[in-house]
């Protein structure tokens, strides 16, 4: 039997994962079109809209077909723009410690007891030249690597903390009298993460790192720093696994945050950029850390 025509129009991008999406409007969608659009986004990881221009109410209706979503980031503004319409420009200045941190390859919520599903993030305010966001297929990056190295990290796993990669990025953040609203700054339990993650819904292996990772438990926090950056660069290394978009004021994309890494780009601060963030909650029974408790020596490199 022949599949029915979708309705709407999807061109993939050319490397190993991502589509644009367009003829489709987010904000009146019928059930068949979300479900193969649910599909797409299965398979590509990545959708991209292009001026679907949505407000904050119709952000977070389109966000919650996917899922519930994370308690307090239903419609997070990203900014560089203080409330009074000025632009941050203090050295510490704790949203902009975040936004700083935020452009280093990581995936939301690893951090915290359950991961993240995914994200739908949107554009208001646009610089005129950069501020980017890239992301990085990490399905393609696990095919990628030799079978001696798969047998070796199907072992391992790793702590996932923000207290920590804002630390070794010099970007301490402080959770009282700041407008970042210290979301990840106080987890009692550090999670611990295989490098290794099976996607619960495709079933495909995904490599799990990011600059949330750190201490693998049986290596030296040497070996273990080595690892996990060497990882990531090589997950980012091959342009084929990584898709950079430049946004336009109106874009709106959704990505699948359980086998892609992404990262915001650096651009002049002397210009607004004001993006709207959803956050896709995880299912507990599929994104929850493990139980292994940390030991001493890494509760200590968080104090």
């Amino acid at each position: 039997m022949n599949k029915p025509t979708p309705a709407f129009y999807l061109q993939a991008l050319p490397g190993t994962f991502g589509a644009v999406v367009t003829d489709i409007s987010l904000a009146r969608l019928g059930e068949q079109e979300f479900a193969e659009l649910y599909a797409a986004w299965l398979d590509y990881a990545l959708l991209i809209f292009p001026g679907q221009h949505l407000d904050d109410a119709e952000q977070v209706a389109f966000a919650r077909r996917f899922g519930d979503l994370v308690e307090g980031l239903e419609a997070a503004e990203i900014s560089n723009v203080l409330p009074d319409g000025s632009l941050r420009d203090a050295p510490d200045d704790d949203m902009m410690k975040i936004i700083r941190g935020n452009m280093h390859w990581h995936q939301d919520n690893t951090y915290m007891p359950i991961q993240a599903k995914g994200a739908v993030f949107s554009a208001r305010v646009v610089p005129k030249s950069q501020g980017d966001t890239a992301f990085a297929d990490m399905r393609a990056a696990w095919a990628s690597l030799d079978k001696s190295t798969q047998q070796k990290l199907t072992s391992l796993s790793a702590y996932h903390s923000l207290v920590h990669s804002q630390r070794e990025l010099g970007e301490d953040t402080k959770s009282e009298d700041s407008e970042y609203i210290g979301y990840g700054l106080d987890v009692e339990e550090v999670p611990l993460r295989p490098l290794v993650k099976v996607h619960p819904e495709t079933g495909q292996p995904t490599l799990a790192v990011g600059r949330h990772a750190y201490g693998i438990p049986g290596l030296s926090a040497a070996e273990s720093a080595n690892l996990l950056a060497d990882l990531i660069d090589f997950s980012v290394g091959d342009d084929s696994r990584v898709h950079q978009h430049r946004w336009r004021a109106g874009d709106v994309v959704v990505w699948d945050n359980r086998c892609l890494m992404h990262r915001a780009c650096p651009w002049d601060y002397a210009e607004p950029r004001v993006m709207l963030h959803s956050r896709i909650a995880g299912d507990p029974q599929t994104e929850k850390a493990l139980t292994q408790p940390a030991s001493k020596e890494i509760k200590n490199a968080d104090d």
